[in-house]
């Protein structure tokens, strides 16, 4: 028998505001993933150290898996569901991926989309050092990295381009 207390939880998620309870251990993973259906942030290691979960919370990257939801009640949470508009359009990182190959089994790739997106929008244009440092808390079993990072810098002239 489970005697835990549970909490309503407002979450704000990709511009809407979620309700859901749950314990006050519950984490942002387990509640986006089981209680939201956002199945795209995945979940590696549960340690915060591969950054496959990673979301942005009020534009900063940050471990769900380490992160408890009721800890980011009524901030803003934004999801790699969230990237793509309302009609489809890709956003600057996913159109980069896409074209760099910057992907391959896929299992990796919507935390480092958004750590990119987390980097291009404080900073888009970033030396090869800043996308190397920002992206180091990502691990990536599969590409070596080279097209991670060519699909980061490509992102930040997209983000550019899109500016003018």
């Amino acid at each position: 028998m489970n005697t835990e207390e549970s909490y309503e939880i407002r979450l704000k998620v990709n511009g809407e505001t979620q309700q859901i309870t749950a314990p006050a251990r519950r984490l942002l993973s387990d509640a986006l993933r089981g209680e939201l259906g956002l199945t795209g942030t995945h979940v590696g290691c549960e340690h915060g150290v591969c950054g496959c979960c990673t979301v942005l919370v009020d534009g900063a990257p940050v471990r769900s898996c380490l992160t408890f939801a009721i800890a980011v009640q009524d901030r803003e949470i934004r999801t790699v569901e969230g990237l793509a508009a309302d009609d489809g359009e890709l956003h600057p990182v996913q159109e980069a991926f896409k074209e760099c190959h910057g992907l391959q089994c896929g299992f990796c790739t919507p935390g480092f989309l958004m750590t990119a997106c987390a980097l291009i929008e404080q900073n888009d244009d970033p030396t090869e050092e800043e996308i190397t440092e920002a992206i180091a808390g990502n691990l990536c079993r599969c590409t070596g990295y080279q097209n991670i990072r060519a699909a980061v810098g490509y992102a930040a002239e997209i983000a550019r381009s899109d500016k003018t």
